[in-house]
């Protein structure tokens, strides 16, 4: 497995000028941070192209974390992003779009946490509107790189009764979510890649870096990757979400932040913590070459 540690090529273009690379994140509150610090965490170095709410607040979210990261590693990004709670690509094409048409560089898309709201893992409305995306954005740029974020287990899903995973492996959600999001990329041919972000939820619980059942306590020395909800997730959950976008799209081992990096140390995390979630999505974006 190789990663790309070295920027020398990107800092000279940018030596002698280059702009930065543009972003933009699409999503709901799985990408806006819901329930944790990383909501309005450093909303002031990225652009959120919706109004800012009636505290006068805009969001910070996985997309600032994601900033942070590139910030430390020497990149320039000029990260944007749209996001609405409880909300699919369905939403955001329909009724946003005005405000995504633009040539981006990057994109990341991330939609409905069970694939569709009315027909939990089925990837067809998932696939429909990916194509639709991938029709538009590249329209207005040819070359930009379309991610797809496919994201992680509902625990209040999986333990809680007459709900689509109960009674499953709390493995089995994220699986079937990544099964759909492969699905919807695999009928979307200008689509670069997914981004297996519920599969390194698995991995971590796998590793005993985080508890997978939060019903019945959180085990010593593992973290809760969930929010109060079982449903969101942690500034922990949300930390490993944004490794996982940060090292598909720019190339870069995580584990190369260290574990002095300052979005865990602002969370509070321990450098053991940080390290071990580091490692794990070093090791499912290594799995996925």
């Amino acid at each position: 497995m190789k990663y790309l540690f070295g920027t020398i090529g990107f800092l000279i273009a940018l030596s002698c000028g280059a702009r930065a690379d543009t972003i933009l994140f699409v999503g709901n509150s799985f990408t806006f941070g819901e329930l944790a610090t990383a909501k309005y965490y450093h909303a002031d170095e990225v652009r959120d192209l919706n109004p800012p709410n009636e505290r006068n607040q805009t969001i910070g979210g996985v997309p600032a974390i994601f900033k942070e990261f590139t910030r430390e590693a020497n990149l320039s990004y000029d990260v944007s992003l749209e996001t609405v709670g409880g909300k699919g690509l369905d939403f955001h094409y329909t009724e946003k779009l005005p405000l995504l048409d633009k040539p981006w560089d990057v994109v990341v898309l991330q939609s409905y946490s069970t694939l569709d709201e009315d027909k939990p893992g089925n990837p067809g409305l998932l696939s429909e509107y990916t194509r639709k995306f991938d029709m538009a954005l590249h329209a207005r740029n040819p070359k930009a790189k379309i991610y797809l974020n496919a994201t992680w287990s509902r625990a209040d899903m999986t333990y809680t009764p007459d709900t689509p995973w109960s009674g499953k492996p709390i493995t089995q959600m994220a699986q079937d979510i990544a099964a759909g999001y492969e699905t919807a990329r695999k009928a979307s041919p200008g689509i670069t890649d997914v981004i297996p972000v519920g599969l390194a939820w698995n991995r971590a619980f796998a590793a005993g870096v985080a508890d997978p059942n939060p019903y019945d306590g959180i085990a010593a020395g593992k973290v809760n990757l969930w929010a109060d909800d079982s449903y969101h997730a942690s500034d922990f959950g949300y930390y490993l979400e944004a490794l996982m976008i940060f090292g598909k799209v720019t190339g870069l081992d995580p584990l190369s932040l260290g574990p002095k990096e300052r979005v865990a140390r602002d969370f509070g995390f321990s450098r053991r913590q940080t390290t071990a979630l580091q490692q794990v999505a070093h090791d499912e974006l290594a799995a996925q070459k």
